[in-house]
């Protein structure tokens, strides 16, 4: 069975996010959407809150999976016997990043690959951090997150 794992800070997750995730899905036999502990980042919501709201958005395909961690993605790979790492590309400036981050991965854990979804353009522009800005000052998400984003960011920035 040909797992793959699409990583991701998810905070909060976007229609962008979802996109990759479903046609990711299409690909393989199964998805493990792993829900990353980025210390770097101050998260609005809680590894839980993204976890669940992932668990609701894609609750629509049956062979995801979601989980969170903290630690190395290539130990959290080899632990639930994956091979393949998916992430989305919205533009250059996330290859370059991404194309790092794939070396390091292969670099610590040879015959993990790591593979490129671009970004389907209607969701290209799309960031969490552009969401967050635009929530936070009040305007509306919709269309742009799942409607429980949409929800749970609404009564996060009106308190």
């Amino acid at each position: 069975m040909a797992k793959a794992l699409c990583p991701g800070s998810f905070d909060p997750p976007t229609n962008g996010h979802i996109d990759v995730i479903e046609r990711t899905a299409r690909w393989f036999d199964g998805v493990v959407v792993a829900v990353v502990a980025n210390p770097s980042k101050e998260a609005v919501f809680s590894l839980a809150e993204r976890t669940e709201m992932l668990s609701e958005a894609l609750e629509h395909i049956d062979n995801v999976s979601i989980e969170s961690f903290d630690g190395l993605l290539v130990d959290f790979a080899r632990e639930r016997g994956v091979g393949v790492i998916v992430k989305g590309l919205r533009a250059v400036s996330d290859f370059e990043y991404e194309l790092q981050m794939a070396q390091m991965n292969a670099a610590l854990s040879p015959g993990l690959d790591t593979m490129f979804v671009t970004a389907n353009p209607s969701w290209a522009f799309l960031s969490s951090s552009l969401v967050k800005q635009v929530a936070r000052y009040g305007g509306s998400v919709d269309g742009l997150v799942p409607p429980v984003v949409s929800k749970a960011l609404v009564e996060r920035f009106s308190r």
